[in-house]
């Protein structure tokens, strides 16, 4: 397989903010986390991200379409961790190691180490992900309600 990164700007930020929806909206379904679900963000947050100095997005194509998107902050001052928020690969194409793929290749664009990340912990796929790429739990958690807890991983 072969996935594509491609950056985009502001231009693209209903794309993104409406794939975002899309994506995240059954997580949503599942944990009702409203304050802090990419489903009930609305495009202003997206918009002002895409301006943001040290934000890099970018969609993922993949044979020639554009399946999810992958959000960089990289102040790229030494010492400072790169983080990926968020990442998402829409329903039809997940579960193909389009993911995996597409944060090797951003760790390859932006230098492989000192990252960190946060999913949920309940979502056991998303944590085997990460933790076969090498992130390794910090200890850190953040109970979000009585069904989500975000973990927090370094890389």
């Amino acid at each position: 397989m072969k996935i594509k990164l491609i950056r985009v700007g502001v231009e693209k930020a209903e794309l993104i903010w409406k794939m975002q929806v899309e994506a995240f909206s059954e997580l949503y379904e599942k944990y009702q986390d409203t304050e802090t679900s990419p489903a009930t963000e609305p495009i202003e947050k997206v918009m002002a991200r895409l301006q943001q100095s040290f934000t890099y997005y970018y969609l993922i194509e993949w044979k020639e379409n554009i399946v999810g998107a992958i959000r960089v902050v990289d102040k790229k001052e030494e010492g400072k961790a790169k983080r990926i928020s968020p990442i998402f690969v829409m329903k039809p194409y997940r579960n193909q190691g389009i993911a995996q793929e597409a944060i090797e290749e951003a760790e390859r664009i932006h230098g492989n180490e000192n990252w960190e990340l946060d999913t949920i912990l309940e979502e056991k796929g998303n944590c085997y992900l990460y933790e076969k790429l090498g992130y390794q739990k910090t200890g850190k958690i953040e109970k979000i309600n009585d069904r989500l807890t975000l973990v927090f991983y370094k890389k």
